[in-house]
């Protein structure tokens, strides 16, 4: 299995090549494209820091961007990374022969212990220039601290771990604050808490951990050269102040769990990798004699805080007694070992060697390797130099080892945003359970690839897994664009094609009735998909012959019902005989094109029904188009449909109230034909009117005449109002009908009474009654007995007649009287006229001198005048003015043409010349005329009074100003 180094010296390789050749530009197996447009970086990045130190650098701590580093014998420097120009250099003042033999600095990198060589502690604040003695931990060499990572502040350290070179661990704590007046020291105590051994003997404690896991659960780790020791314990809540001793006390009577190997180089190394910060570790690396010992922390396990642990054997190349390991760090997938000359990366996944970095001679051995964790930085020194590693990326590649390791869960989760990547772990995770043979997953696995559609089917062909095939163009035809339409076609016919073929397949084994169920919804659920609906309804005739070539006709209806193709469900119907499924489809989808065709079937074997249906639909059917369908009784001659045709009828003539004439004479002719009770009814309740009448007249007429409805022709000879053949027909039914006949037309007086003249000359020559023609008498008053008296034949006594004659003179007797007191009436009245005429030839009125004209209320006596009764007195000429306008316009030009003949004759009166005798005989007869024309104008102008008479009246409702002259006026006025 390569290891990341060697693919990416491969991806080098390939990448020059490239540049010789051509870009290497081009369509990969799984249809990517690969195109690198620049290099990329490596993992770990080292960078030399610009730094020299004044003196030889002895030891090295870094911590939250906090650096300090212990320079000569007596100096240390502190930096922050924040600021690294402000460099802070502090004088330990030690005046013994006493070394620096470790720096310690706290998570928040607030607080540094420096362990010295003569067994004593300093401590020094981030805050303070100041560096001050831990007394209590006087006699002691320091090998390890344990820090407090939940409690601690940049004033308090909170109950830490500390470990010896003797093996006994304490328990202290330190505080930053200056103490009282009788306690001026740092630490607050410190008290031993436990001691490790190797072999029955002390050993150093080399590195110390605590963490807390889950309800105030707490994990201690303590490592001597060749042990690895665990501590679990519980602290009460809120005594996390208290301290760890009671951890330890829980494990007096029984040996703490440890991890012994055998080989040990004198001093081990324990490393741990947190996500986040303030979050539990979740790996470790433990750097001792047999190798390097990693694997994954796991604080829900009750018996060992370690997992899926595995060592890592150091290489030939490492001999403990020449090159030894000198510190290690891990990171996510890797741990990084110092060795004196150089630094190796070994991948956690896989135990390969992915990095090794040679550091030249001129900067002296390599002392240290310390990882920040809070930045995430490492660090690595030299008596001389500091480096610096950036790890970039580095969980790039770890798809492919997770890939390689069949992990393929974990391969996707790392390269889920670079779907080139994710393409080839879902290929190998698919030709994995092809492999496997299992083929479902393979098929849902290869559906998610770009790999050729046609290699991956003929796979699944060539392997006979249908099921597995049908998975997989299931999934692709989810994953396709709806704009693929030709793609989207092919797998839409494809999978039919095989649902199909399972179907038929299941169907043949009695025993998976069950999973042929399941296998049909699961057809049906895909045939209405709604996403392919657009595809199944442009293909639906290839589809159709699909289902037809295997025969399946319940799906070929269901998927007729989906494509809302109801025609071809109900004729499928119609064809195997189940009309009332048929018309069930029909009353469901209520579509009025799907009755008109198919109601003619129906009628002849479901009548009931469909009436029912055609009922139930109302007003969406137009009965004019089930005609068809109705008149198939007539074929049949089916009592039953003659029946429910003629209650649809009347359903649309009483209940839809349909006006359309077709509908009506159908409904005639079937009363006609089939109930003729009906057929008076409804001609009766039709109404006598033409403009009620919906049904044809004469139609109606020349039915029920071959009929021989003699009582249905009079009604209609009525309606049509042809009284004299309804007259005539009556007389053969009833002569109470004729009379009824005889009395309709109520403004003909000379009609009704030929028409009675018809029904007495029935009476007296056809029944030979004269006491019914009698009764002809009274009922009419526009017969006389004269006028029937010649219908009876000359050997009738004058004793039938007597009572009438007698009524009959009688009758003219008093119309004769009545005669006379209308003439006498007449001459009086004609005499009162006469007499108010001459009184009104001698009426006057009296005029006096200072009378006005009621118009221009000018002296009346100056100009010709009128007075009328009322008392109004007008000159001429402003009558004239005041008529003109209410006028006719025929009344005004006959009054101009009566003037123009007024005017003539005046200018023949005035001539000078003598006339002559003929002259003055002429002239008395225009003199005559000339008094005919002005009494014309008079009647005109003078017939009453323009301010009491009628013109006045008719004027009200007109404008006091004439609308063509209202803008004229307006504008005089502004």
């Amino acid at each position: 299995m390569a290891s990341i180094l060697d693919q990416y010296e491969d991806s080098q390789n390939i990448r020059q090549h490239s540049r010789v050749s051509a870009a290497n530009i081009g369509i990969t197996h799984s249809g990517f494209v690969n195109v690198r447009l620049e290099e990329e970086k490596p993992i770990f990045n080292k960078q030399r820091i610009d730094f020299s130190p004044p003196e030889k650098i002895n030891h090295f701590s870094v911590c939250n961007n906090q650096l300090c580093m212990s320079l000569g014998k007596d100096t240390l420097l502190r930096i922050d990374l924040g600021k690294p120009d402000q460099p802070n250099q502090i004088e330990l003042g030690r005046k013994d022969d006493g070394k620096v033999h470790k720096l310690f600095l706290d998570p928040t990198g607030s607080h540094l212990v420096i362990s010295l060589t003569t067994n004593e502690c300093v401590y020094l604040n981030r805050n303070t220039q100041k560096v001050r003695s831990l007394s209590r931990w006087r006699g002691h060499l320091i090998e390890s601290i344990g820090w407090n990572k939940l409690i601690g502040s940049e004033t308090n350290t909170g109950p830490i771990l500390v470990g010896t070179s003797q093996g006994i661990i304490f328990e202290a704590e330190i505080s930053a604050s200056e103490g009282s007046l009788f306690n001026t020291n740092p630490d607050q105590y410190f008290r031993q808490v436990h001691s490790l051994e190797e072999d029955g003997k002390p050993a150093p404690v080399c590195c110390l951990e605590v963490e807390r896991g889950l309800e105030s659960k707490y994990f201690i780790v303590a490592t001597t050269r060749k042990r690895l020791f665990q501590f679990v314990g519980k602290l009460a809540e809120g005594s996390e102040q208290q301290g760890f001793s009671s951890i330890f006390a829980q494990n007096q009577d029984l040996l703490p769990s440890f991890q012994e190997f055998p080989v040990n180089m004198g001093y081990s190394e324990i490393t741990f990798y947190t996500s986040k910060l303030r979050s539990c570790p979740k790996s470790f690396a433990w750097m001792m004699g047999n190798g390097v010992l990693y694997g994954q922390l796991d604080y829900v396990r009750p018996d060992s805080l370690l997992s899926d642990v595995q060592v890592w054997e150091y290489t030939p190349d490492i001999d403990l007694n020449f090159v030894k390991p000198i510190s290690i760090v891990l990171t996510q997938f890797h741990f990084l070992l110092l060795l004196p000359d150089r630094i190796r990366g070994i991948c956690t996944l896989n135990g390969q060697v992915v990095h090794e970095d040679v550091f030249p001679d001129k900067f002296g051995t390599l002392k240290k390797m310390i990882k920040d964790p809070v930045t995430g930085l490492v660090w690595i020194y030299t008596e001389k130099a500091v480096f610096r590693y950036h790890i970039q990326r580095e969980a790039r590649d770890v798809w492919q080892m997770y890939m390689n390791m069949n992990k393929f869960d974990l391969a996707k989760e790392y390269c889920k945003d670079r779907p080139e990547c994710l393409d080839m772990v879902l290929a190998k995770e698919a030709e994995h359970c092809f492999q496997n043979k299992r083929y479902l997953e393979s098929a849902k696995c290869y559906a998610l690839t770009q790999n050729y559609f046609e290699e991956i089917a003929l796979k699944f062909i060539e392997a006979k897994q249908e099921e597995a095939l049908k998975e997989f163009l299931i999934k692709k035809l989810i994953s396709l664009k709806p704009s693929e339409k030709t793609q989207i076609t092919l797998l839409v016919t494809w999978l039919t094609e095989l649902y199909l073929n399972r179907l038929g397949q299941l169907e043949a084994d009695d025993g998976k009735q069950h999973l042929f169920l399941e296998t049909r919804e699961e057809f049906r659920t895909f045939l209405k998909s709604p996403k392919h609906k657009d595809c199944f309804y442009n293909n639906r005739s290839t589809i159709y012959d699909l289902l037809a070539s295997h025969g399946d006709v319940d799906n070929m209806v269901y998927f007729s019902v989906i494509m809302q193709d109801y025609e071809r469900v109900v004729s499928h119907y119609c064809q195997h005989d189940d009309y009332s499924a048929a018309l069930d489809v029909l009353s469901k989808h209520c579509d009025d094109k799907l009755f008109y065709k198919f109601s003619p079937v129906l009628m002849q074997h479901i009548p009931k029904k469909v009436v029912d249906a055609w009922i139930q639909m109302g007003n969406r059917l137009d009965p004019k188009n089930l005609i068809p369908a109705l008149v198939n009784y007539s074929q049949m001659g089916s009592m039953q449909q003659i029946t429910e045709t003629i209650r649809y009828m009347e359903f649309c003539v009483y209940e839809l109230d349909v006006k359309d004439e077709a509908i009506h004479n159908y409904l005639l002719s079937l009363y006609a034909k089939h109930k003729p009770d009906a057929l008076l009814w409804y001609l009766e309740q039709a109404g006598t009117h033409v403009t009620d009448i919906h049904y044809d007249l004469k139609y109606a007429l020349r039915l029920c005449a071959e009929h021989g409805y003699l009582q249905a022709c009079v009604l209609v000879y009525k309606i049509m109002e042809l009284y004299e053949e309804a007259v005539d027909l009556a007389l053969q039914v009833d002569v109470d009908l004729a009379k009824s006949c005889a009395d309709l037309p109520e403004d003909d007086e000379e009609l009704r009474k030929k028409l009675w003249l018809k029904i007495a000359r029935h009476v007296v020559q056809e029944e030979k009654d004269v006491k019914k023609a009698m009764n002809c008498l009274s009922s009419c008053n526009l017969l006389k007995i004269e006028d029937i008296l010649p219908f009876f034949p000359d050997f009738v006594t004058i004793d039938h007649f007597k009572e009438a004659i007698c009524n009959s003179l009688e009758e003219y007797n008093q119309h004769i009287e009545e005669l006379k007191q209308e003439m006498e009436e007449a001459t009086e009245s004609a005499k009162r006229i006469r007499d108010d005429i001459q009184e009104m030839r001698n009426k006057y009125g009296v005029v006096e001198s200072q009378e006005k004209c009621a118009t221009c209320d000018f002296p009346l006596l100056n100009r010709p005048f009128y007075l009328f009764l009322c008392g109004h007195m007008f000159h001429y000429d402003c009558l004239f003015q005041e008529v003109i306008p209410h006028l006719s316009a025929y009344k005004q030009n006959k009054l101009e043409e009566l003037q123009k003949k007024l005017a003539a004759t005046t200018q023949t009166t005035k001539s000078r010349h003598k006339p002559k005798e003929e002259d003055t005989v002429s002239l008395g007869k225009g003199q005559g005329s000339r008094e005919q024309i002005k009494s014309d104008i008079d009647d005109i102008i003078a017939c009453e009074c323009v301010y009491c008479g009628e013109l006045m009246i008719k004027s009200i409702d007109k404008p006091f100003i004439d609308p063509p002259k209202f803008d004229q006026e307006m504008s005089s006025w502004l």
